[in-house]
């Protein structure tokens, strides 16, 4: 591991914590109307990407990050379809 190992478990606690800050948002405003569906369904597209990624290379802290994230973006993702159906 190298010295600067920890950096990349602290950019990974603050990328994945934001979008759980997102869903709590979400969940107590029940409001999604500045969400931009397609920047969500390439992000949700991308995550999975480096989820797959990480998994080909055996990089679990890659894999743990974005495999969190992928849930709480698709979480985000699929409260955005609801809420725009229900309208």
């Amino acid at each position: 591991m190298s010295d600067f190992a920890w950096l990349g478990s602290v950019a990974a606690c603050c990328t994945t914590g934001s979008f759980a800050l997102q869903v709590l948002h979400i969940l107590k405003n029940r409001d999604t109307k500045a969400i931009s569906l397609s920047m969500y369904l390439v992000f949700v597209f991308g995550v999975l990407c480096w989820l797959l990624y990480g998994v080909s290379n055996g990089d679990v802290p890659l894999m743990v990050a974005n495999g969190i994230t992928l849930v709480l973006a698709a979480t985000v993702l699929l409260m955005k379809v609801v809420n725009e159906r229900v309208r």
